[in-house]
C-alpha cells in the first residue's frame, strides 16, 4: 500500500479539479491499480476535522507511514514569515509549519502545480502573502524547505508543475513512485518529471503548418500561428499539452488561446500581456528553444516568401475559408 496525503494551501484548487477529470481509466481506478491509498484529500475525503487532525498526528508519531506528501497551492509564509495567513483549522498551527514537519516524515514530497512548485499565481505582483513554492521561490531554489533539502528517499521536491497540472502528469508520477520506477534521472533541471517536460507544447500543435510558413494570426479568433503577434510560447514551453490533451481533445491552443508557458517558474509575471508578443526591431524576443536569432530571421523571411495563398487567406480568418487545393496534373 502506497499512502498519499494531499493538502491545499494558497491556490484556487484548479489542480484538484483537473485531477478529477482523469479518464480512461478514472482517477480511483488508476490509484487502485497501483495500490495507491489516498489517506486524505480536501475534495474527496469525508473525514471530520478531528479525524483529519488525528490522521496527521498518527503520521507524525509513525503509526501511519506516509509515502507521498502532495501539496497543491503556494506555501503562505506571511505575515513576516509567521505563516499565520494560513492556519490549519483546529490545530492552532500554520500550514507552513505542518508542511515542514510532514515533509520530514514522507518518503517523497511533491508540489502539485506551479503554485506549490514555484509560487505561481499566488506569488504574483507584490506578493503580500509571502507565497513561495516548497523548494523554489520563483526561479530561485530555496522556498520553504531550502535548497539542499532531500526526502528520506534522497529526492528533492518533485515539481509536477502546470497551471493546472494535467491529470496524467499527477497520476503517472504517483504510480511510478508506488512501483519504484522513478529515479533522479527522470527529473529535469527544475525537478519536474521528464515524462512530460522532455516535450514542447509546440509538438503536435494543430497550427504547425501556419508556424512553418509564418502565416500569423492577428486576433485571438484567427486560425493562424499565434507566436509572432499573439504571445504564444509553445515553442519554448516544456509540456506535452498537444500530444496528451485534456479530456481527450482540449488544450489552450486548440481552444484559441496562446500558450503562456505555465509549467515554468514566474510565468505569472510576463513582460507584456499574455496575448502580446514582445519584440525588438520587429523580431520576437522569445524565439523557439535552441534556435539562434540569425537563423530564425533567415527562416522567417524564406517561409513568408513561400507561403501558399491558402495559408495567407486562412491565417487571419476565424475559420477555414480556402481549403487545400488539388495538385494539377501536368499535361
Amino acid at each position: 500500500m502506497f499512502n498519499v496525503l494531499w493538502l491545499q494551501s494558497g491556490g484556487c484548487g484548479g489542480c484538484s479539479i483537473s485531477l478529477l477529470n482523469a479518464e480512461s481509466p478514472d482517477l480511483l481506478t488508476r490509484f487502485k491499480s497501483a495500490d495507491i491509498n489516498l489517506l486524505w484529500h480536501p475534495s474527496l475525503s469525508e473525514a471530520s476535522t478531528d479525524e483529519f487532525i488525528q490522521l496527521l498526528d498518527k503520521i507524525l508519531t509513525g503509526e501511519i507511514h506516509l509515502d507521498a506528501l502532495c501539496l497543491e497551492g503556494s506555501v503562505m509564509q506571511g505575515p513576516n514569515g509567521t505563516g499565520r495567513f494560513h492556519m490549519l483549522a483546529g490545530t492552532g498551527k500554520s500550514m507552513m509549519s505542518w508542511l515542514a514537519r510532514l515533509a520530514e516524515k514522507a518518503d517523497y514530497t511533491l508540489a502539485m502545480g506551479s503554485c506549490a512548485a514555484f509560487g505561481g499565481i499566488t506569488a504574483a505582483g507584490n506578493n503580500p502573502g509571502e507565497a513561495c513554492g516548497l523548494q523554489y521561490d520563483g526561479k530561485v531554489s530555496g522556498g520553504l524547505l531550502g535548497d539542499i533539502w532531500r526526502s528520506s528517499k534522497g529526492f528533492p521536491v518533485i515539481n509536477v508543475a502546470g497551471c493546472p497540472t494535467h491529470p496524467d502528469w499527477v497520476t503517472d508520477v504517483l504510480m511510478q513512485l508506488a512501483l519504484g520506477d522513478l529515479t533522479g534521472s527522470d527529473l529535469d533541471e527544475l525537478n519536474r518529471p521528464r515524462a512530460y517536460t522532455d516535450h514542447l507544447v509546440h509538438h503536435g500543435c494543430a497550427r504547425n503548418e501556419y508556424y512553418e510558413y509564418k502565416a500569423s494570426a492577428e486576433t485571438l479568433g484567427d486560425v493562424g500561428c499565434m507566436m509572432e503577434h499573439k504571445g504564444c510560447l509553445g515553442t519554448q514551453a516544456r509540456a506535452d499539452c498537444n500530444t496528451r490533451p485534456w479530456n481527450g481533445s482540449g488544450s489552450c491552443l486548440k481552444g484559441g488561446y496562446p500558450c503562456i508557458n505555465c509549467t515554468a517558474p514566474e510565468f505569472e509575471e510576463p513582460r507584456k500581456s499574455f496575448t502580446e508578443t514582445p519584440k525588438i526591431a520587429g523580431i520576437p524576443i522569445g524565439l523557439p528553444t535552441d534556435m539562434p536569432k540569425a537563423w530564425f530571421v533567415a527562416l522567417a523571411s524564406l517561409s513568408k516568401a513561400a507561403t501558399p495563398k491558402r495559408l495567407k487567406d486562412n491565417a487571419t480568418a476565424s475559420h477555414i475559408i480556402t481549403p487545400p487545393g488539388q495538385k494539377k496534373e501536368r499535361t
